[in-house]
């Protein structure tokens, strides 16, 4: 096969040696609704690649879903903002991080059955084992929001 035919694949697609943790996957994207369908994409090509169940990856991938439409609408400061995702496989859990610049905490609302918005944190919840907020990497500014999945039967 021709080096131009033969595939190659990301380091984020790659699958550990028995016994090494897949490094993690880290993406910044524009902090624009237009880029969800982006940011799914590539949440889901990265879950195939390390051979988690289709549940898993479903709920993985609409918890970020989330947790990126909510660094867009409530976390952005300007029009050129960026959003950082990051997922973490370590042992027998996922942990998926979004990061955004602006300092403000979210909050879990109690939305009304005709309301558009406002449930994002409690799908976020309901879909995770367990989710938070942490401070920004140092010296810079904003929040992370992460949730974490347990990987059941998975091998580490």
């Amino acid at each position: 096969m021709t080096a131009s035919r033969a595939r190659r694949r990301e380091p984020s697609q790659a699958v550990a040696d028995a016994g090494e943790q897949p490094r993690p996957f880290r993406s910044t994207v524009p902090a624009d609704p237009a880029w969800a369908s982006v940011v799914r994409r590539l949440v889901t090509r990265h879950l195939v690649g390390l051979r988690l169940p289709a549940d898993t990856c479903d709920s993985a991938v609409l918890a970020t879903d989330e947790l990126f439409s909510n660094a867009v609408e409530h976390g952005t400061t300007g029009p050129c903002d960026s959003v950082t995702l990051t997922i973490e496989r370590c042992a027998r859990v996922l942990r998926v991080t979004v990061a955004d610049r602006s300092p403000a905490l979210p909050h879990r609302r109690a939305a009304d059955a005709a309301a558009e918005s406002g449930r994002g944190l409690a799908i976020v919840a309901a879909l995770a084992d367990d989710w938070g907020m942490a401070p920004p990497e140092p010296g810079a500014p904003g929040k992370k929001v992460w949730f974490t999945l347990r990987l059941r039967g998975a091998s580490p």
